[in-house]
């Protein structure tokens, strides 16, 4: 706290907008301050660049290259990366705004947990990767990916943090003293021993980052950086499942396919390698992807790695007070030891000067190594020659026997012949799958030394042991059939999912072995689970004749319910319209309404005859007729004396009816 509160920025207004609050993070490279921007009023990560990278010629440089950079993150817009917002200069401070995202770093998760479960490993590579290839679509490469510049939300989201500053320092250094910038337990190979990275180079460092949140462990370690960069180098990444030996081997082989040494070896992007591992995760059933290994976990981190509440992980850089050797050299953050150290373009490489210095350093070592060894093995003679008649009676190969292979043979002949060999034999009891009364194992093992006195353990087979499918699985809930496998001790075989229109979706229809069905533990039982009513398409049956509709809604297993309406327009008997509407997604049993044409409503005619013209006129016209006049004698006296529709008679709106008046 007393850091963050003397910190010479904090409380100050940087570039007359973005107001400091406090310190989250400090790097070799920037520091990492939670701002409010005044303008828009919201919270951002303000990462402010040390000065010395602004210093000099190659300043200069690093400056016009970082605002490059800034402007092409800026550019991308992905919901796994964190949003890039402005960049500029206050004076000697060249700063970076960045979305605030407030949680916790990858890093510090692992340090909590140990290690993440299988599954949610591969929801955090997935989120990286498919973030990552926004940024290689658009010609981007991170080149630092490790779990520092991984934050997870408290919202559960998955940024990847710190594009372009890495790069920035990179581009500018190997033209000027020949360095470039990476974390050493995330160093491609290629980076190493040819200062060279592309695309593939994130996608090795994605591969080294599935291994460690697996794992709880970092694949190569070494006391010193230059030891873990040799092993990249020279070395395979080691198969996950030799650290924790339940993983299967599609999990081995995803690793080895990220992580190969060679780029060519690994896919092309980091489109293509979230294909593969989407491709992995769905090939794992649900048990594997819910394990986790048991590693301890340490909540305790370098000072140099980000505080708990750091937004964006800081990375060392440039300005370690280590100088490197002379030449080309590769500048390298070290993940695990927080410090930046200088390390040789090259370095895992040997030269074959190199082994021949080697060669001659070791050979006068040798020689008086030799000779020691000779004075040691004639000592040694003599003293073997004094004692070798007592050891041969006492405890030499004559107080020996060996074991004699049993495994395989019934129970009574592997008596017979321990016990002709000079042997005990004590017998115990296992389930197998091997016949019952059949040896499957002795302890010592066959071929083995035991004293001619001694006892042999060995292990008979009581047949397999058996269990029953439970007999109520159809029915209840593909869940609730699961769990009741597992207590009887059999296993999930592939589950066979199919439509049905009576079956609710999830309950289980069928089982095979049936229910009742006496089984060996551990054996397969397959059930066929319901996915509910098949999914349709609503037709259109609008103008179709209402027998013509049932017929083509019914054909694709929907219900028809039927009402009926007067239309002035569609003929009686064809649909005016349907509920739901042509095209909308539905399923097999679902109910489609269908309103049916009962023609043009008819309407009774008045008996307007002696009555008025005006006045009759009128009346037909309130029921949506239209009255003709037709004068008779001039019509002079207005009176109606006779109507065209006689008074009764139900015609359809809009029907002309012919007054005759006198």
């Amino acid at each position: 706290m007393g850091t963050t509160i003397s910190d010479p920025l904090v409380g100050h207004l940087v570039d007359g907008r973005y107001e400091v609050v406090s310190r989250i993070a400090r790097g070799g490279m920037a520091t990492v301050y939670l701002a409010v921007d005044r303008r828009l009023d919201r919270e951002v990560a303000l990462k402010v660049m040390h000065p010395h990278l602004a210093e000099g010629a190659s300043g200069t440089a690093f400056v016009a290259r970082f605002r490059r950079e800034a402007r092409a993150a800026a550019r991308l817009t992905h919901p796994g990366l964190v949003g890039v917002y402005d960049q500029g200069i206050d004076g000697d401070t060249s700063y970076l705004t960045m979305e605030y995202v407030d949680g916790t770093n990858l890093r510090r998760h692992l340090g909590e947990r140990g290690s993440l479960s299988v599954g949610e490993s591969f929801a955090v590579l997935e989120s990286v990767l498919d973030a990552l290839a926004a940024a290689h679509r658009s010609g981007l490469v991170h080149r630092d990916v490790k779990p520092e510049n991984v934050l997870l939300a408290s919202d559960g989201r998955v940024k990847l943090t710190d594009f372009g500053l890495a790069r920035a320092v990179t581009e500018v250094t190997s033209t000027t003293t020949g360095t470039v910038l990476g974390t050493v337990a995330y160093l491609g190979p290629e980076l190493v021993s040819r200062g060279l990275s592309d695309t593939r180079t994130d996608v090795y460092a994605a591969g080294i980052l599935l291994y460690e949140m697996i794992t709880g462990r970092q694949p190569f370690t070494g006391e010193t950086p230059i030891q873990v960069a040799f092993q990249h180098v020279n070395s395979d990444i080691p198969a996950p499942s030799r650290a924790v030996d339940w993983l299967p081997q599609e999990v081995d082989e995803l690793v080895a396919a990220l992580a190969a040494r060679e780029p060519d070896d690994r896919p092309a992007d980091a489109g293509a390698a979230l294909a593969l591992v989407r491709r992995t995760r769905t090939s794992l059933d649900e048990a594997t992807l819910g394990r986790r290994a048991d590693v301890a976990p340490t909540i305790t981190l370098h000072p140099a790695t980000v505080d708990p509440e750091a937004q964006p992980a800081e990375q060392a850089g440039p300005g370690d007070d280590r100088r490197p050797r002379t030449g080309a050299t590769a500048r390298i953050d070290v993940d695990d030891h927080g410090s930046t150290v200088a390390l040789p373009i090259g370095a895992g490489v040997r030269t074959e000067q190199e082994r021949a210095a080697d060669d001659r350093r070791a050979t006068a070592p040798a020689r008086r190594r030799r000779r020691l060894v000779w004075a040691l093995v004639l000592a040694l003679v003599v003293a073997l020659v004094t004692a070798g008649g007592w050891w041969f009676v006492t405890l030499g190969p004559g107080a020996f026997t060996t074991v004699p292979d049993v495994v395989g043979e019934e129970q009574a002949a592997a008596t017979e012949e321990l016990t002709a060999a000079g042997l005990e034999v004590d017998a115990v009891e296992a389930f197998d799958e091997e016949a019952a009364g059949t040896v499957i194992a002795s302890a010592p093992d066959p071929g083995a030394a035991v004293r001619r006195d001694g006892t042999v353990e060995i292990t008979v087979s009581r047949g397999p042991e058996m269990t029953t499918v439970p007999a109520d699985l159809v029915g209840a809930t593909s869940e609730a059939a699961q769990e009741a496998l597992q207590t009887a001790g059999l296993v999930l075989g592939e589950t066979q999912a199919v439509y049905d229109d009576d079956v609710p979706e999830g309950a289980v229809m069928a089982v095979s072995p049936e229910g009742g069905t006496e089984l060996p533990k551990g054996d397969e039982v397959v059930l066929t689970v319901s996915r509910g009513p098949a999914p349709v398409t609503i037709p259109q049956v609008i103008g179709a004749t209402r027998d013509q509709a049932t017929e083509d809604l019914e054909s694709e297993g929907l219900a028809v319910e039927v009402t009926e309406a007067y239309s002035d327009t569609v003929p009686a008997g064809s649909v005016i319209e349907q509920s739901p509407v042509q095209g909308t997604a539905g399923r097999r049993g679902d109910v489609v309404t269908v309103v049916v044409s009962l023609g043009p409503e008819l309407i009774e005619v008045p008996d307007v005859v002696g009555e008025q013209y005006a006045a009759a006129a009128e009346r037909l016209t309130a029921l949506g007729f239209v009255p003709s006049r037709e004068n008779v004698l001039g019509g002079f006296f207005g009176t109606v004396r006779q109507q065209s529709v006689e008074g009764g008679d139900r015609v359809p709106r809009g029907t002309t009816i012919r007054l005759t008046v006198v």
